[in-house]
């Protein structure tokens, strides 16, 4: 089950890495317009600024939950439990709330918090005593 749970947090990791980069660092891209519905430029140029906040969150919790993997793997594991369930569960609520405040981004919203919710699943399990 640990492994299973290192797998979904590393997963969940690397997705909100790679949303990271979408609205920090690609927000006025043709393709990243298109997958956040963005039809203007200036529509692209207005939202920037909240876009590359958006962002640093994601990234922010990415690095939360490497970081409980890494304390995990150093056989500190309540430090490292910890931090994937910090880490995993604020991507799970943050889905949730897209999910619930925007239902047309329903995909969107499962890509976030999908594997996750998988690694606290899993990792119930793994770390229950």
């Amino acid at each position: 089950m640990l492994l299973t749970t290192m797998i979904f947090a590393g997963l969940a990791a690397a997705v909100h890495v790679y949303i990271f980069v979408l609205e920090s660092l690609r927000w006025d891209f043709p393709s990243t317009r298109k997958a956040f519905g963005i039809k203007t430029d200036a529509e692209a140029s207005a939202t920037k600024p909240l876009a590359f906040n958006q962002g640093f969150y994601n990234l922010f919790l990415a690095v939360l939950t490497v970081a409980g993997m890494v304390f995990v793997l150093a056989s500190s594991t309540t430090v490292g439990a910890t931090l994937i369930f910090a880490g995993t569960g604020s991507m799970v609520a943050a889905g949730l709330v897209l999910l619930l405040s925007s239902p047309k981004l329903a995909r969107a919203a499962m890509l976030q918090l999908a594997a996750p919710a998988l690694a606290i699943v899993f990792g119930v399990l793994a770390f229950a005593r």
